[in-house]
């Protein structure tokens, strides 16, 4: 009796394993930093200001006479803002972060086969690497600092508190400063790092339950702005505000998913060439996809996307490289919805 082909599952789904919250922005000075916990929240407030005519002009608006007839009317703008108190010289962002174990176990599968195939190709990278690199890459981008964003730019110090919280106490505290670690790459020698790495690697393993507290500082100047997430409006109204700020509960924050892509951003195995070498890692994304750029590094048809990588280690025995292997797992870990459904 020949053995029935292998075909993907038309339901195939993971939930991610990496579950961090909103990240919520306080006001205070740098030397206050051991007493955190009360610092002011920053709150989010409107400012009604005069812009000018900046964007480009068609060819046949170049004329002088229209120019200065646009350059007469005003760019009235009502936008939302956060700044740092006056006297206060440091922003603090806080968030958890929940490994959830069961990592590459699908949360929904509906070919038995194909679940069996997965979970001995899953458990089989589990004894060779033990999710070690991916769980240091997540430590590093902690202590990095580079869920900050654009709070992060221009910082004359950043540093970083990750707690362990068992029974919602602090059990373990890891300390960074962030400016000495790169953005760039992952290259580095710091202890706290690597052990931050195990811990992480333990909780997607499922050896242990974990959760972080993370509490960063990023010295910026007394007063300055800092940069919540920008709500994404569909629907404007002609009176609507060109810019709305997420908070919550009247403290402005970061969205969730945004502090999560920052924490994702580990993938340096993507093709490069003359035009990529300086871009640095970018978030794991089946497609590679950049949105800011407008770019995803990651094509089908180079066969480096994650649906190529996956259905030739699954179907075909094709067992990618290891580089590869751990991008292919950092997307499971990502979760999202993956089967074969026409």
């Amino acid at each position: 009796m020949s053995k029935q082909k292998l075909t993907t599952a038309s339901v195939l789904a993971f939930e991610r394993k990496l579950d961090t919250s909103d990240a919520l922005l306080f006001t205070g000075s740098w030397d206050a930093r051991a007493s955190f916990s009360t610092w002011e929240p920053i709150s989010i407030r409107e400012k009604s200001v005069r812009g000018t005519i900046s964007n480009r002009l068609k060819a046949r608006e170049q004329d002088p006479t229209r120019v200065d007839a646009a350059i007469e009317n005003p760019n009235l703008q009502t936008v939302d803002i956060a700044t740092l108190g006056k006297e206060h010289d440091t922003l603090q962002m806080r968030f958890t972060m929940r490994i959830v174990p069961g990592a590459g176990t699908p949360s929904a599968c509906n070919n038995a086969a194909y679940q069996e195939k997965l979970l001995q190709v899953v458990d089989d990278y589990r004894q060779d690497h033990g999710f070690r690199e991916l769980a240091e890459r997540y430590a590093y981008n902690l202590a990095n600092g580079r869920f900050l964003w654009r709070n992060r730019v221009g910082a004359e110090n950043v540093e970083v508190l990750v707690n362990r919280l068992v029974n919602g106490k602090s059990q373990e505290q890891y300390q960074f400063n962030s400016l000495e670690l790169s953005l760039r790459n992952f290259e580095h020698e710091n202890t706290a790092v690597k052990e931050l790495g195990v811990l992480i690697a333990k909780g997607l393993n499922g050896e242990e339950h974990v959760l972080l507290e993370i509490v960063a500082f990023s010295r910026l100047g007394a007063g300055q702005e800092v940069f919540p997430s920008q709500e994404l409006i569909l629907d404007r109204g002609s009176g609507d505000k060109s810019r709305t700020l997420y908070s919550v509960h009247d403290v402005a924050a970061l969205h969730s998913q945004k502090v999560g892509n920052a924490v994702r951003t580990i993938d340096t195995w993507y093709p490069v060439d003359e035009d990529t070498l300086e871009i640095g890692p970018i978030s794991v994304e089946p497609y590679g996809s950049v949105t800011t750029q407008g770019r995803a590094y990651r094509q089908p048809k180079e066969k480096v996307d994650f649906y190529s990588l996956l259905d030739g280690w699954m179907l075909k025995d094709n067992e990618p490289t290891v580089e590869q292997q751990h991008y292919v797992m950092a997307v499971l870990i990502r979760g999202g919805v993956f089967g074969d459904a026409e």
